[in-house]
């Protein structure tokens, strides 16, 4: 199998998957033991620094974002399929970390706080599972830019939200599970006309692709002309994600107090 780093997944012939192949299956360790060293480490964190580094990594992650849609823009045209605007417009629940990311770094106020709690919650969910089921690499190799930007894209979401809780940047309370919420309605609003005129699953609004149960179910209500009952059911499972992770704080939270 020949291929080159920044292959595009049409011209990777012979290629099944690398999802939990040896190389995967290293990086989800040490992704994970790096995620708790980082959160041991980040209660000496100051607010300032803090403050710069959400400011960086607030405009690496525009770049690469930038520079994934135009690598894969680039090969879909000079291929001749075209703009791709099935699966290359930002609206994915995972574009919110690029649009919160930017708010949480350069916002004030109320709409910097939402950003925070969606950056701690669904953001930090979301991060974990695309760093153990990372979908790209059913269709990149491991060693491509492909494979790449997604592992670092999610692993991004995962030790940023732990790093921003660890260090004391954002205090978790139960009014979060709503605040992390409303960039996700937000977004779904552009998202949900386009799933529908287009028949796309931007935000996994409209098919839940990938999804086993979720996938299941919104055949199901399709079937009977209510696969928008299933947008409301999915549109509300992320609430669940931030009341998680609330939960889990808190619990610690308790824990640690009580051995004090």
């Amino acid at each position: 199998m020949n291929y080159h780093f920044f292959d595009y997944k049409y011209n990777i012939s012979g290629f099944e998957s690398d999802l939990f192949s040896t190389a995967h299956l290293v990086f989800i360790i040490l992704a994970f033991l790096s995620v708790i060293l980082l959160a041991i480490f980040a209660r000496k964190a100051k607010y300032d620094h803090i403050s710069v580094f959400l400011k960086v990594i607030s405009i690496v992650v525009v770049v690469l974002e930038i520079t994934k849609i135009s690598w894969e823009s680039y090969y879909d045209i000079t291929t001749g399929r075209g703009f791709n605007k099935e699966g290359l417009i930002p609206v994915y629940t995972c574009s919110l970390f690029i649009y919160t990311l930017l708010f949480a770094a350069w916002g004030k106020g109320k709409v910097k706080d939402v950003a925070l709690s969606f950056l701690t919650t669904v953001s930090l969910v979301c991060g974990a599972i695309g760093v153990v089921y990372c979908n790209g690499l059913n269709f990149y190799p491991f060693w491509t830019f492909g494979a790449f930007y997604s592992l670092f894209f999610h692993y991004s979401m995962l030790s940023i939200g732990v790093f921003l809780l660890a260090s004391g940047y954002k205090q978790l309370s139960v009014k979060d599970i709503y605040k992390s919420w409303i960039p996700v309605v937000i977004l779904a609003v552009i998202a949900i006309p386009i799933d529908y005129i287009m028949q796309t699953d931007y935000m996994q609004l409209y098919s839940a692709s990938g999804v086993p149960l979720m996938e299941s179910l919104a055949e199901v209500l399709a079937a009977h002309n209510l696969r928008f009952i299933f947008t409301i059911i999915m549109l509300l499972a992320y609430m669940p994600m931030a009341a998680a992770v609330v939960g889990v704080v808190k619990l610690i939270t308790l824990v640690t107090n009580y051995k004090r």
